[in-house]
């Protein structure tokens, strides 16, 4: 049986914290910022955790997750 492979641009889009929750980052910090308040930039520049509707099929694109620095 062959080995899977994963998904890359799912690799690149989700990290995997040491507890192996999956965090992606927050749309909306691109571009046209200069209308956008301090606060909600800052805030839009935090880590998130995926919905659980999500974690199936983002787990599914990592099968070889594990925590890495």
């Amino acid at each position: 049986m062959p080995k899977m492979k994963t998904h890359r641009s799912g690799a690149k889009r989700y990290k995997i914290t040491a507890s192996g929750k999956i965090v992606r980052r927050q749309a909306g910090k691109g571009h046209l910022l200069a209308n956008k308040d301090v606060s909600r930039k800052r805030r839009l520049s935090k880590m998130v955790e995926i919905s659980e509707s999500q974690v199936k099929l983002v787990s599914k694109e990592l099968p070889y997750k594990k925590y890495s620095r």
